[in-house]
């Protein structure tokens, strides 16, 4: 098992991933009755899209001696209610560190990297993926 999920009431979930003990609780957004206090599960399935683009990309940096430390991304999740409400778009804007150098071929190699996460190639082909890269001048 990777995790477990308690029901706390009043629309929020409490997880628990099971190799660490690293909780993360859920609530349900505010346009859909919730507080908005925490992370709602769709907001979660975006941010897990920016993460896994970062690692893997940390993991081909890595391997050809590419320094990524400080890179950072904004997500923004768009819903749709057609045909039912689900993610229909998520933005994310790469923006890597100033301090970094990143010529013709290290570009290529980590935005080939980050369009090969599980996360991306998991993602419905109806979900819109919009990516911005930001590189330093």
């Amino acid at each position: 098992m990777t995790s477990t999920i308690l029901y706390k009431g009043d629309l929020r979930t409490e997880m628990m991933h099971l190799g660490s003990g690293s909780m993360v609780e859920t609530d349900a957004p505010l346009d859909n009755q919730g507080k908005g206090e925490r992370f709602s599960p769709t907001d979660l399935v975006a941010t897990a899209l920016g993460a896994c683009m970062l690692t893997i990309m940390g993991i081909a940096a890595r391997t050809h001696s590419i320094d990524i430390d400080g890179a950072r991304m904004d997500i923004e999740k768009g819903m749709v209610a057609d045909p039912q409400r689900r993610i229909g778009r998520i933005g994310i804007r790469i923006i890597m560190p100033q301090n970094g150098h990143y010529d013709t071929k290290a570009r290529a190699i980590l935005e080939k990297a980050a369009l090969t996460c599980p996360v991306y190639l998991s993602l419905h082909e109806n979900v819109e993926k919009a990516i911005e890269w930001v590189w330093p001048d």
